[in-house]
C-alpha cells in the first residue's frame, strides 16, 4: 500500500509538472502576445505624434495663406483665419510671372534629372563591375569631392561660365548634371550595383553581350530602386536650388520659383510696401507641392533603393 501510495504521489507531481508546464507554454506566448501588441501600440503612437510636429509648421503655412495682411501680425497669433482668403492664390499669379518661374523650374529639373541618372549611373557602373588599375584611387577622390563646400566652387564655376557666355540661362544649372551627376549619387549607385549578382555579367558575355548591353539591358532593369531614389533625391534638390540660380540668372523672366519668392519678401519699386507674408506663405505652398507629392507617389522605390543600397549602415 505504501508503495502504491508512493507510485501514486510520483504520477500525479508528474501529472502536475507537465500540466504546469503546458499552461506556463500557453501563457508565455500570449504574454508575448501581449507584449508586441503594446510595443506597436507604443510605435503608432510615437509616429503619429511626431507626425503631427512635424505637419504644424506646415499647417500654419497653409492656414496664414489664407490670412489678411493685418491678420498674419495678430498677437496673440490665431491659427485660423476670420475668413479665408482663396484669393491670395489668385494674386500669386497675377502680382508675378510665377507661373514662368515655376515652368523654369520644371525644364532645368528635369533636363538636370535625366542628365545626373544618366551619367551617375555611367560612372558607378565601372567603379562596380570592372577591375583596373587605380579604380578604388579614383573613386576615393570622387568621393573626396563631397567634402568641398559650394561656396568653394562657385567663383571657379562663375568665372568658367562667364567666359564661355552661359551666364543668364539655364546652361549652367543644366549641363553640369551631365558630367557624372555628382559624387554622392555615383556611390549610392555603386553600392547598389556591387549587391547584383555578377553571374549575370558572365552569363550575358558568354552569348557575346557587350559591356554597354549589360549596362543597358541587366544593370539598369534591374536597378529600379536605386536610379528611383537618385531622381527624387535630385529632384528635391533641384526643385529648391536657390543659391545657383540667384547667382546665374539675372533677369526676371529666367528666375526659378525659389528665386522668385525673394518679391514677396523684398518689396519691389512704389506701391507695393505693404506686407504680403500671406502671399509669400501661398507661395511657399506652391513651390512645395510638387516635392509632396512625388515623394508620396515614390516612397516605396525610395525607401527600397535606400535600403538595398547600403546607405542604412
Amino acid at each position: 500500500a505504501g508503495a502504491t501510495g508512493a507510485t501514486e504521489g510520483e504520477h500525479r507531481m508528474a501529472l502536475g509538472t507537465t500540466v504546469g508546464a503546458a499552461t506556463g507554454r500557453e501563457a508565455r506566448p500570449g504574454a508575448a502576445r501581449l507584449s508586441s501588441r503594446l510595443g506597436r501600440l507604443l510605435l503608432y503612437g510615437v509616429a503619429i505624434l511626431g507626425a503631427v510636429v512635424f505637419m504644424l509648421p506646415f499647417m500654419w503655412a497653409f492656414f496664414s495663406s489664407l490670412k489678411t495682411s493685418q491678420e498674419i501680425f495678430d498677437f496673440p497669433p490665431k491659427w485660423l483665419p476670420a475668413v479665408p482668403q482663396w484669393s491670395n492664390y489668385a494674386d500669386v499669379m497675377t502680382i508675378v510671372p510665377f507661373a514662368r518661374w515655376t515652368w523654369n523650374t520644371f525644364v532645368i529639373t528635369a533636363l538636370s534629372l535625366v542628365g545626373t541618372v544618366l551619367t551617375a549611373s555611367l560612372v558607378a557602373y565601372p567603379f562596380a563591375r570592372f577591375q583596373y588599375p587605380g579604380r578604388d584611387l579614383i573613386f576615393l577622390i570622387t568621393l573626396s569631392t563631397l567634402m568641398l563646400p559650394l561656396e568653394v566652387t562657385l567663383i571657379p564655376q562663375y568665372l568658367i561660365f562667364r567666359d564661355l557666355g552661359w551666364l543668364d540661362s539655364f546652361l549652367p544649372l543644366i549641363v553640369p548634371s551631365f558630367f557624372g551627376g555628382g559624387a554622392f549619387y555615383i556611390f549610392l549607385l555603386r553600392q547598389f550595383f556591387m549587391t547584383l549578382p555578377t553571374e549575370l555579367d558572365e552569363a550575358a558575355r558568354i552569348d557575346g553581350a557587350s559591356a554597354w548591353r549589360i549596362f543597358w539591358n541587366i544593370i539598369m532593369p534591374l536597378s529600379g530602386p536605386a536610379l528611383a531614389t537618385v531622381a527624387v533625391l535630385h529632384f528635391v534638390a533641384s526643385w529648391h536650388a536657390f543659391l545657383i540660380p540667384l547667382i546665374f540668372l539675372n533677369s526676371p523672366e529666367n528666375f526659378t520659383a525659389s528665386v522668385g519668392l525673394r518679391y514677396f519678401v523684398v518689396p519691389q519699386g512704389a506701391g507695393v510696401e505693404k506686407p504680403r507674408d500671406q502671399m509669400l506663405m501661398a507661395a511657399s505652398l506652391m513651390v512645395a507641392a510638387p516635392c509632396v507629392v512625388l515623394f508620396f507617389m515614390t516612397q516605396r522605390y525610395f525607401v527600397r533603393g535606400i535600403v538595398m543600397s547600403g546607405i542604412k549602415g
